[in-house]
């Protein structure tokens, strides 16, 4: 079905896999990084879009910076996110497949 999994190396990058599950694991952050698939955001497009109300979106949106999950580039007083690396866009677009493959 796959190729063998290295199991030696998943134990070495355990701590670091596990923290990127742990980032997608939460459905306003799992939204948050399918709007940003597409396009970069600012902090109220974001919020019309997702519909997640500031105070939520602010905490999950720090999260996503901490864990390296999104990167941020200031225009003015506007901050704008987008995915960081582009391994989490395949993550993403896995986890929306594996979902819609079970449907």
């Amino acid at each position: 079905m796959n190729d063998t999994l290295d199991v030696d190396a998943i134990r070495e990058f355990s701590d670091e896999i596990v923290g990127v599950l742990k980032s997608l694991a939460n459905k306003d952050r799992l939204l948050i990084l399918t709007l940003l698939l597409s396009e970069e955001l600012n902090v109220s497009e974001i919020e019309e879009k997702s519909k997640i109300q500031q105070p939520t979106l602010s905490q999950q949106l720090m999260i996503l910076r901490k864990n390296e999950v999104v990167k941020t580039r200031r225009v003015g007083k506007q901050i704008f996110y987008s995915i960081k690396d582009d391994r989490f866009v395949s993550i993403v677009n896995s986890v929306y497949q594996f979902h819609k493959l079970d449907h």
